[in-house]
């Protein structure tokens, strides 16, 4: 039995698998909220603990007491490795994740499952591994005139959620090799006079400006504000839904739909800069293989991904965009892939 974690730094996926060879599905799984807890072995004690059985189980005499539903697979079959993506630089298999305030190191969490290790992946290393895996149906083309990639062409993948992520996955000659990178946190370049304002208005409050800082849910509400800042244009009503609900979501969902006005615009501003910066990430790869965009966001504004506004900033690279026109761009629809990545290569430690 092997235990595969994705670690958010809003949800935590969990996931009990019988993997040998090939994608299967989870025996068991399940997704809480990070800020709930205040360490992974929290979390894991919890997911991992065998359920009890209750006074009206007990009354119930159609109840087999043998019932595998009263037992974890983990009481069943003992794990024999675990795999956990992380949100942050994996050092040594250690990680601070940047965005909530835990320290994981995977030798503790081996001693503390009771297994020979645990290795720890930055959260995007993860969701590489994951992209083989992945069915026709869980992703979406959106540069369907592009040629088909080359086999052993590089490949980019960044994904917006509570961060942004970014990681190479290279080819060495022989295979694919996926190269961890914490290139969210490089410096945001404006584009036009807009986005250059939208510099300015942040360096108020920051004095280093990251593409992470933008290409957020936090970075969406960030710009919302600067809209409403600088343009005067919130309306009183939606005003009044921000402190009560998610403000990224409700921005999301309101630009969706056209109304109000300036969600509209800050979601097309998100857009038009996701789409800059997985253009540099395809220079910067020459990822002929393929640029895919993952993470929580992505399916959740897909139809703002598709209006044109993306790849319109993805191929504005001056003599490059005819080359940027040749590279396939491709969402990620499944929200797992972090989980189904990490499986994978927990189910290669047991080989």
């Amino acid at each position: 039995m092997i235990l595969a974690g994705d670690i958010g730094g809003t949800k935590i996926n969990l996931a009990l698998y019988d993997w040998e060879n090939e994608r299967v599905e989870p025996i068991r799984e399940d997704s809480v909220w990070t800020a709930d807890y205040e360490s992974l072995e929290e979390v894991l004690t919890e997911f991992l603990e065998e359920p009890t059985s209750t006074e009206s189980d007990l009354d119930d005499e159609s109840e087999d007491e043998d019932d595998a539903s009263t037992k974890t697979p983990a009481a069943e079959s003992p794990l024999t490795a675990a795999c956990f993506g992380v949100p942050g630089p994996v050092l040594n298999n250690t990680c601070r994740t940047t965005n909530i305030p835990w320290t994981i190191e995977g030798d503790k969490l081996a001693e503390f499952l009771k297994i020979p290790n645990v290795r720890l992946l930055n959260d995007l290393e993860a969701t590489a591994y994951g992209l083989p895996l992945l069915k026709p149906d869980e992703i979406e083309d959106l540069n369907p005139n592009a040629p088909s990639p080359p086999p052993d062409g590089n490949r980019a993948l960044l994904a917006a959620g509570t961060g942004l992520g970014e990681s190479l996955i290279v080819w060495n000659g022989k295979d694919y090799q996926i190269c961890p990178s914490e290139g969210g946190h490089a410096d945001f370049a404006p584009n036009n006079d807009m986005e250059i304002e939208l510099l300015r208005y942040i360096r108020t409050s920051y004095l280093h400006v990251s593409y992470e800082r933008v290409l957020s849910g936090p970075g969406l509400h960030l710009i919302y504000q600067f809209l409403r800042d600088t343009q005067k244009n919130e309306p009183t009503w939606f005003a009044e839904k921000i402190p009560a609900g998610d403000p990224a979501s409700l921005i999301a969902e309101a630009g969706l739909s056209g109304k109000p006005d300036i969600c509209k615009q800050a979601l097309q501003l998100f857009v038009s800069i996701y789409g800059a910066e997985a253009g540099n990430m395809a220079l910067k790869a020459l990822a002929m293989g393929g640029v895919y965009i993952g993470g929580g966001m992505a399916p959740k504004i897909l139809p703002a991904l598709q209006d044109g506004t993306f790849m319109k900033s993805f191929l504005a690279k001056g003599r490059y965009k005819r080359l940027l026109g040749k590279i396939p761009v491709r969402v990620i629809l499944n929200p797992q892939t972090a989980l189904l990545g990490a499986a994978s290569v927990a189910a290669g430690m047991t080989a």
